[in-house]
């Protein structure tokens, strides 16, 4: 295992964040604080207890896990699409680098990015609502497997991609809607049962479902099948990028 490698991609990964730390951190942040004041403060005090928590405390996973898919698609995304865009990636290529170390520095990188923006989040949303956490190592280890989940995503899409356009496709275009129609701000047993069905299709619906359990206690799926699904969702990516870097498609093209 090339150590020196792997620190080299997260170290450099990490530090553009810092440069850019109003669109990595600031604003997500802020974003998802408007929610918590509109939401959680002034309608939740008005709405009507879902499975025994008040609305305020009930939107909190979904709110974070909002945050936390889009930008983990979109850190991983762009951190491999960049050396794509000014040609680096051919140096990475012919470096003594495997693709299991380059994936760790960069997917890593990303990950932490994701798990770091959540905590804030969370800590943040103490600030405009109450809440509890009854499986609080279960909630992180839930955040890191999903976060790295989308990251690994994430990668798959940098490496799609053949413009910034198609960067913001997916983000914008596919996890928002997914993320909002995933029991964000309510609970799938709300909707009339044709819908509640459909809404098991949604993917989303079982990252929420199993974070807001580590929370409450009470999910609208069996936790075991949200994590299992998971699971099988990163295995898909690991596959995918395995096949990507075997073949060098779209990277040494």
């Amino acid at each position: 295992m090339n150590v020196h490698a792997i620190r080299a991609i997260y170290v450099f990964e990490l530090a553009r964040t810092w440069r850019t730390l109003m669109q990595s951190i600031a604003s997500p942040v802020i974003s998802t604080s408007l929610y918590f004041i509109v939401f959680g403060s002034a309608i939740g005090s008005r709405m009507a207890e879902i499975d025994g928590v008040g609305y305020g405390a009930f939107i909190v996973p979904g709110l974070i896990m909002l945050s936390v898919l889009t930008e983990s698609v979109s850190n991983a995304s762009f951190g491999i699409f960049l050396p794509k865009f000014q040609g680096t990636i051919y140096e990475l290529l012919s470096a003594p680098v495997s693709t299991l170390e380059i994936l760790i520095g960069y997917v890593g990188a990303a990950a932490t990015k994701s798990v770091i923006l959540g905590t804030i989040i969370l800590v943040t949303a103490r600030l405009f609502v109450d809440f509890t956490i009854v499986h609080p190592l279960w909630m992180v280890a839930i955040l890191v497997l999903i976060s790295v989940t989308f990251c690994l995503f994430g990668f798959v899409i940098g490496i799609w991609a053949d413009g910034f356009e198609k960067l913001q496709i997916v983000p914008a275009l596919v996890i928002t809607p997914l993320a909002f129609l995933g029991g964000s701000f309510y609970s799938i047993h709300m909707l009339p049962p044709f819908w509640r069905n459909v809404a098991l299709f949604n993917p989303v619906v079982y990252l929420i479902s199993a974070f807001r359990w580590s929370f409450y206690g009470t999910s609208d799926v069996s936790v075991g099948v949200s994590i299992g699904m998971t699971l099988v969702f990163m295995a898909a990516c690991l596959v995918v990028i395995g096949w990507v870097f075997r073949t060098g498609y779209k990277l040494k093209a």
